[in-house]
């Protein structure tokens, strides 16, 4: 008998245990309401509750959103993961580092400090004139290259420049055959042994002059020979005697190209202008 009472006594106690603990579990989403207890009201306190995850349109989370990364060494490492693509045939890379230096040195130095000069003492009509007529002059070898490559319209259109650039537009000083649809169309030697197949060889950076190829390097000599022979307006023939024109020139095809030494802000630079120029180079031969 006693045993009885006493299964008794605990199976009441767990009864009671039990119903205490479900009155006191909340459930998920659901809010605590205030319990009595001894006639006074107690709050119970909310539950903490786990922050949703964010979930795609496809059902699956995006844990990469969680992640923090460092800009400035992501950067870096992109750009050297990145080297191989921009992998050029550069066999005399050590000495082209070397020019490439001088260049930025030259540039920084002497080049730029002149632009700026000639920028701030010639008016814009004038600097405008002065590009027109060297861009006349360069029109004879465009016209040349035209014809050996075999490209028919363009060699025409490059004529009818000449003719009225030369003539309308007074030694070229204005550009007429620009304002009747008719832009200017580069061509160059090198240009043109690309279009017949001679690769571009080992990648050379040239002092002062830039960026180039063995190819090119070679066609820019052939371009220069052909100009000289041909003595368009007698240009050559008074450069050879007025070294200051050679010198114009220069500045004035300094100042039309847009480009500077170190305005990439990247340790890969010399990379990047060695693969941006091999690609274009490719580009100007397929068009």
């Amino acid at each position: 008998m006693a045993r009885t009472s006493t299964y008794s006594l605990f199976i009441a106690s767990l009864l009671c245990a039990g119903s205490a603990l479900a009155e006191n579990t909340v459930t998920p989403g659901a809010t605590a309401l205030p319990q009595s207890r001894g006639g006074e009201a107690v709050n119970v306190p909310a539950p903490t509750t786990v922050p949703p995850r964010t979930v795609g349109a496809d059902g699956f989370t995006d844990p990469l959103k969680q992640l923090k990364f460092n800009p400035g060494l992501d950067q870096r490492e992109f750009e050297r993961s990145s080297l191989t693509a921009l992998n050029v045939y550069d066999p005399l890379e050590s000495w082209n580092r070397r020019v490439y230096h001088f260049n930025y040195r030259f540039d920084q130095w002497v080049f730029l400090p002149v632009v700026n000069g000639y920028r701030y003492v010639t008016p814009e009509l004038l600097r405008k004139g002065v590009s027109n007529f060297f861009n006349n002059l360069g029109d004879v070898t465009n016209l040349l290259n035209s014809l050996m490559q075999l490209k028919g319209h363009r060699s025409l259109d490059t004529t009818v420049r000449l003719l009225l650039n030369t003539t309308v537009g007074i030694a070229g000083l204005w550009d007429p055959a620009a304002m009747m649809g008719i832009p200017r169309q580069a061509e160059d030697f090198g240009q043109t042994l690309g279009f017949y197949g001679l690769p571009g060889g080992p990648y050379l950076m040239l002092p002062i002059l830039g960026p180039s190829n063995l190819r090119d390097t070679g066609g820019l000599a052939v371009d220069f020979s052909a100009e000289s022979a041909i003595n368009f307006l007698n240009v050559s023939q008074v450069s050879s005697d007025h070294p200051e024109l050679i010198a114009l020139r220069a500045v004035d095809r300094r100042h039309s190209t847009s480009f500077q030494y170190g305005q990439l802000n990247s340790p890969f630079e010399y990379e990047k202008v060695r693969y941006v120029y091999t690609e274009a180079r490719k580009l100007q031969i397929a068009e």
